[in-house]
């Protein structure tokens, strides 16, 4: 899957796609609905299946005093995106200037000028240019204007009636209902980044860690939970068990909350590698504990109870 960071300048071999228009923030099952509708129009005509998306989240440009919110920064999206059969993601900087584009103007010269793409496909509620202007009705008046089909994909929900939204995600995940949030993202809840070097207590108590900063990701419930992890690289798909402690560890208080996973049977040096986290199950709170005796203690019960989650869990 190639990614492209503008629109300009689109080889010609993606132009006429079919694309997907979005956030897409989570790829949860609502938008894996959208995308497979897409999919299944691009390979009936023959076309690339393509995907608009922004950077940062519209919502953080303009409410940059949120909390961190997101479900998959770019990297974990664009993970998701080439599992559905997506050719090509183009990832506009969503700035001032793409801001104050009207909905005609982003219809008519990035759509169908730059992109020239042959059919749109988004959910009922997709907004785009300037204040939001633009819907789905204005998308397929410009299509007909501009020589593009539009088709708009209705809301899917659960069985019993829970519509697949990023809100109820993030809700469940801070709740620390990670199963329940998986079944709506339809797949577990996944952090990643490079993996730092930390202060090493870990190591020296006989539970060596790799740490993660979490500092664009939505804050999951503090607590420990049982985990799969892979080290991001060319060709390796093996999926590691562990048990991870996401939040400020009480005994130290660490000033900024981080995510440490401590692999089991697994022993490579991976600092500054990029580490893929799945969250599986949350297995307790965080806690204070009188003494360094008394936590080991509790990470030996931790892992075995990881270990039964896992076990409960078939990757």
């Amino acid at each position: 899957m190639r990614l492209f960071r503008h629109e300009t300048d689109l080889p010609a071999d993606a132009r006429g796609a079919v694309l997907t228009l979005g956030n897409f923030d989570g790829v949860h099952l609502g938008h894996q609905a959208v995308i497979a509708e897409a999919l299944k129009i691009a390979r009936a005509a023959g076309k690339p299946l393509g995907v608009l998306t922004f950077e940062p989240h519209t919502k953080a440009f303009f409410r940059p005093d949120l909390m961190p919110f997101r479900l998959t920064p770019l990297r974990v999206k664009l993970h998701a995106l080439e599992a559905l059969g997506v050719d090509y993601v183009v990832a506009l900087a969503f700035d001032e200037k793409l801001a104050s584009v009207t909905a005609e103007d982003f219809a008519a010269n990035v759509l169908s000028g730059a992109l020239g793409i042959s059919h749109a496909v988004a959910g009922g509620n997709f907004r785009y240019g300037h204040k939001h202007a633009g819907t789905m009705e204005t998308l397929a008046a410009a299509g007909r204007e501009h020589g593009f089909a539009v088709t708009r994909v209705e809301p899917v929900s659960t069985a019993d009636g829970t519509v697949y939204s990023a809100t109820a995600i993030r809700k469940l995940i801070a709740d620390g209902d990670l199963r329940r949030a998986a079944l709506l993202l339809g797949r577990p809840f996944e952090i990643d980044g490079r993996v730092i070097t930390g202060d090493k207590r870990g190591r020296e108590l006989g539970f060596p860690t790799a740490n993660l900063k979490i500092t664009e990701y939505m804050r999951a419930a503090y607590g420990i939970y049982a985990i799969r992890a892979l080290v991001d690289r060319p060709g390796d798909t093996t999926w590691i068990d562990g048990v991870a402690n996401l939040g400020i560890r009480p005994m130290w208080r660490t000033p900024e909350p981080m995510l440490e996973a401590h692999l089991f049977d697994f022993n490579e040096d991976i600092y500054g590698q990029v580490l893929r986290v799945r969250l599986i199950e949350r297995l307790r709170p965080e806690a204070n504990f009188d003494t360094i005796e008394g936590l080991i203690e509790q990470v030996d019960r931790d892992k075995i109870a990881a270990r039964e989650a896992l076990l409960a869990s078939p990757p």
